[in-house]
């Protein structure tokens, strides 16, 4: 039986704890809800709990489809047990359609189709707002390395493809996510963090409703039954 140890880190919405073993923790899925780099603070009810279930379900669907994972099980309704990761500081963003910050930065209309998926990168950093970052920067930066951007790369429009298709299948729309890799114990590149409606644009494929964190930035209400009906689009169940 593993035993959960002292709290490593508090991040906006989740808690990192130590485990005796050398190579896991446990992640705890916090209420709390966050905007605009902290800027705008609120809670969303059982938040943690659906996005601990809705990341599950993800996590599982991507180790299916050859997607390499810091996940190892669920433990209960907000923790789960994962791989200690050395987390890469980036953001890596996978856009399928113009939404957010980059439907602002170009002046384009939200939600018009890409004519392919882009990816970008923004360096890890609430101090800086997380700025946009390019490779050669990156790289000259000591950040990441050409191999592991490679590999990053290669995984990110992996995990579009395989969520892409699977939601499409539910009627759901992935108009762009965020993910985070880190290096294991081993030194593997392993997706980690979370996939959640905290970390992707979820649009109802027949109305465009959004069901995910848009609701809460942009004060549309309706936040925690959008969470709720992504996990019920997802597994078929309420809860």
């Amino acid at each position: 039986m593993m035993e959960k140890l002292e709290m490593m880190y508090e991040g906006k919405a989740k808690q990192v704890f130590k485990t005796d073993r050398d190579d896991e923790v446990i992640v705890r899925y916090k209420d709390d809800a966050t905007a605009f780099n902290g800027a705008k603070k609120g809670t969303i009810t059982d938040k943690g709990v659906l996005n601990n279930k809705i990341t599950t379900f993800f996590f599982d669907l991507l180790a299916k489809n050859g997607v390499p994972t810091h996940f190892i099980e669920r433990l209960d309704d907000r923790e789960q047990r994962v791989k200690k990761l050395s987390i890469i500081p980036l953001e890596v963003i996978i856009r399928n359609r113009c939404a957010g910050s980059m439907a602002k930065r170009y002046g384009r209309e939200e939600g018009e189709e890409l004519d392919f998926p882009t990816i970008e990168f923004c360096l890890k950093d609430d101090d800086l707002d997380d700025p946009l970052i390019n490779t050669y920067h990156i790289r000259a930066l000591n950040i990441a390395s050409q191999e592991d951007l490679d590999t990053i790369t290669k995984l990110a429009f992996k995990v579009n493809d395989v969520l892409k298709k699977f939601l499409a299948e539910k009627k759901v729309i992935l108009v762009d996510f965020k993910l985070e890799f880190g290096k294991d114990t081993k030194g593997n590149i392993l997706l980690g963090d979370e996939i959640s409606p905290d970390t992707c644009r979820f649009w109802d494929a027949n109305t465009l409703e959004k069901l995910d964190k848009d609701r809460f930035r942009r004060d549309l209400g309706n936040v925690e039954e959008a969470y709720h009906e992504m996990l019920r689009r997802l597994t078929g169940k309420e809860n």
